[in-house]
């Protein structure tokens, strides 16, 4: 795995996921953080890095700050698939917690 904050790591990547910038409890520090990550948003000419790649994120997003609209809802977005099988996995391990065995 590497490590950086060069964008044009992005390049050629089958993925782009991010996660929002300011989580819950943090709200104090949004503005700061809009300001610090800026460059670090996934708009369109990110994404063309990596023309072939899905972008991912884990939601609930912020458009405008870590994402644009055009990505989060365009084309290249699997993020609601991603959802729905994050809902799958967690009904899953609910299953075996409460009924081991049966799942």
């Amino acid at each position: 795995m590497t490590v950086t904050e060069d964008l044009g790591a992005v390049t050629g990547a089958a993925v782009v996921y991010t996660d929002v910038w300011t989580s819950m409890g943090q709200e104090a520090e949004a503005e700061t953080r809009r300001r610090e990550f800026a460059e670090y948003r996934v708009d369109e000419e990110l994404m063309s890095l990596a023309p072939d790649a899905v972008f991912m994120h884990c939601l609930p997003a912020h458009r405008g700050d870590e994402v644009v609209a055009e990505v989060i809802d365009g084309p290249s977005s699997v993020v609601f698939d991603q959802a729905a099988n994050r809902l799958y996995a967690q009904m899953a391990l609910l299953a075996e917690i409460f009924a081991p065995g049966a799942a």
